[in-house]
């Protein structure tokens, strides 16, 4: 149960279906109307196939470059601790696009894979939340299906946000955005500490 609780979790907050909203929003302002719900489809299932090929390749990538889970975790629960930092002061975050990427989807025609696949659902704090919670759950089929339904739930909401964009932001407006995003970055900053706090006690000049 704790393990299903973390990885759930941790799933929600940085894949965050309620944030994508607002990116949402401004990324279908240049997508035809009759466009927009394949759009999101087309999004949702490439990002679905991209974090089940790393959840699945991380472990062969982790060894063919000797990095051990100790120092992944480390490096894992920095990054998502910076998202966090993003998420609970409403910036743009930038481990989900840089500048130069918003430029480049200015002039992108059919943003289904970039931006909005790639690095705004499927982005490099996802794609480490994966790592992590593969590593943790050691080999166990039962915990790798854990983590599969976890994120299979939080892309099937953030599916449904994106598909009902519109509609959700005039219910809660910017600042209901705004305090929900907060939220999940607040536990997000709470599960990063604790994959640094994991992974400084596996290694050995901890113990």
């Amino acid at each position: 149960m704790h393990f299903a609780a973390t990885a759930f979790a941790t799933a929600f907050a940085i894949v965050d279906p309620i944030g994508m909203i607002p990116l949402t929003l401004a990324v279908m302002g240049r997508v035809p109307t009759e466009m927009q719900a394949r759009t999101v489809d087309r999004a949702v299932l490439v990002a679905a196939a991209i974090l089940f090929v790393m959840g699945i390749l991380g472990h062969v990538i982790m060894r063919s470059l000797g990095i051990t889970l100790p120092a992944f975790m480390i490096a894992g629960g920095i990054l998502l601790l910076l998202i966090s930092i993003d998420m609970v002061f409403a910036r743009r975050i930038g481990a989900k696009q840089t500048p130069e990427e918003a430029r480049e989807d200015a002039s992108t025609e059919n943003p289904a894979v970039f931006p909005l696949a790639i690095p705004m659902i499927a982005g490099p704090g996802a794609i480490a939340s994966v790592f992590l919670l593969i590593g943790l759950a050691r080999g166990s089929w039962a915990a790798f299906s854990i983590v599969a339904a976890g994120y299979a739930v939080a892309l099937v909401a953030t599916w449904a946000c994106m598909r009902a964009a519109t509609l959700i932001a005039k219910k809660i407006g910017h600042t209901g955005i705004n305090v929900v995003t907060r939220l999940f970055g607040i536990i997000l900053a709470a599960l990063a500490i604790q994959f640094i706090l994991n992974g400084l006690a596996q290694t050995h000049v901890f113990k």
